[in-house]
């Protein structure tokens, strides 16, 4: 599969990760221990910002990555 290719894989697989990442924070920060403390929040907001990279990093790895047979 060639770079270009996998780029367009992964910028929309990139694109629905986000979506339902952003969307599943949401919920969880509805919960009553998160939403009534502010502090908590706070801090469950500075994971839940940042936390999507970790899932992200293996795909842009992969995008970016030497394809297995080039011509």
């Amino acid at each position: 599969m060639s770079i270009r290719t996998r780029k367009l894989i992964g910028t929309f697989v990139l694109f629905v990760l986000v979506a339902l990442w952003a969307l599943l924070a949401m919920a969880v920060a509805q919960f009553p221990p998160i939403f009534n403390n502010a502090l908590l929040a706070g801090l469950y907001y500075l994971v839940a910002g940042v936390g999507w990279i970790f899932p992200a990093m293996p795909l842009i790895k992969w995008m970016y990555g030497k394809p297995i047979m080039s011509r």
